[in-house]
């Protein structure tokens, strides 16, 4: 028996894609993106950097080896939406512990299989990310564009999905104490600052600067997260007023708080980057990084002359700032993701650079 479509996806200019519904069955706009990862589709689908953003995925299929609980890179997944060529209910693993589907409809996060990923690829490519309506199939085209053009997607990400309180989360006979700006942090990046010695106080996106001098820090990491760093205006002025006053560390947003701090502008991609195999080029070193991405925006390189930044990474595909760093300030920042999940581990050296800054800063 050939199952009829049931659910659809209608994007900005009209264009209707025609699938299968899984996960929860709701109706959302979100902005739509595409990620080339092969694996890791827990990883992205825990990932609070794709707060209301439906992610179309490039590889084929999902599913296939079901959600593994120490995977999760939150608590409480917040992405959009989930659209993939084909989903897989009966997964092969002995670490599983429920199907994609069946947590997707958990938390509330619709999905939408059988379409044409290599389709909706090429269309955001080359129109770039837009709003999309995830809805049923009876929903027509008209009335699909009229909830469109009326329902803006939030700007309030980091604020959803930021820790509430201060949280501890230490390790025995620690070495450092690293103070963590939760922006929407993977758990990843804790795993592996705990795993080199440091216990991490991991605070609001919202907590100011005197706040995080009281609990002595010996470095300070600013974390990944969704959304425009503009959109964040408290935290850019936090990290400027603790320049130059302890080694600090950031990923992805947190790179671009960090630009911003210092004066630099950034802007919107066309697509973005996203994906676990993006090549970056390290300027001090001359090496290859295979890397992790997942962001719409970029540091906009000409803007940070003016800025005591110099650019120690590039992408080799676009040739976008990838890193920053000031070594008077113990500053620096990337703009991939170094603690993969999911990716390449091409890049954790710069955890331990962070370690041996905090080291030199106690030895000074």
């Amino acid at each position: 028996m050939i199952r009829e479509f049931d659910r659809k996806l209608i994007l900005e200019d009209g264009t209707e894609i025609m699938g299968y519904s899984f996960g929860a069955e709701c109706d959302k706009v979100c902005e739509i993106v595409f990620n080339t990862s092969m694996v890791g589709y827990q990883e992205i689908l825990s990932d609070p950097s794709y707060t209301y953003q439906a992610v179309v995925m490039t590889y084929p299929l999902m599913g296939n080896y079901g959600m593994a609980d120490e995977d999760y890179e939150t608590v409480n997944p917040t992405i959009g939406a989930f659209i993939v060529g084909e989903n897989n209910d009966e997964p092969s693993n002995f670490r599983s512990t429920e199907t994609l589907s069946n947590v997707m409809k958990k938390y509330g996060i619709p999905g939408v299989f059988g379409v044409d990923t290599r389709r909706l690829t090429r269309f955001i490519r080359n129109n770039g990310m837009c709003k999309v309506l995830i809805c049923g199939i009876e929903t027509s085209a008209e009335e699909g564009l009229a909830k469109l053009s009326r329902t803006e997607v939030p700007r309030d990400a980091v604020s959803k999905v930021t820790s509430k309180s201060i949280l501890k989360k230490e390790v025995p006979n620690s070495k450092f104490n690293v103070v963590a700006i939760d922006c929407g942090m993977k758990e990843n990046i804790v795993r592996s600052l705990n795993n080199r010695g440091c216990s991490v106080t991991v605070v609001p996106y919202d907590t100011d600067a005197r706040t995080i001098e009281s609990f002595s820090p010996d470095g300070v990491f600013i974390s990944n997260g969704p959304g425009d760093p503009g959109d964040v205006p408290e935290v850019i002025e936090t990290i400027k007023q603790l320049h130059g006053k302890y080694p600090m560390f950031g990923i992805c947003l947190g790179h671009q708080i960090i630009s911003l701090s210092y004066g630099a502008r950034c802007y919107k991609l066309k697509f973005g980057h996203r994906g676990g195999n993006h090549p970056v080029k390290n300027l001090a070193t001359g090496k290859i990084e295979i890397t992790s991405q997942n962001h719409s925006y970029a540091v906009d390189c000409d803007s940070l002359k003016s800025t005591p930044l110099t650019v120690t990474h590039i992408n080799l595909l676009d040739n976008t700032v990838e890193g920053v760093e000031n070594k008077e300030d113990k500053v620096f920042s990337v703009q991939y993701h170094p603690e993969s999940a999911p990716g390449p581990e091409d890049s954790t050296y710069l955890f331990d650079k962070f370690i041996k800054m905090m080291e030199e800063g106690k030895n000074a």
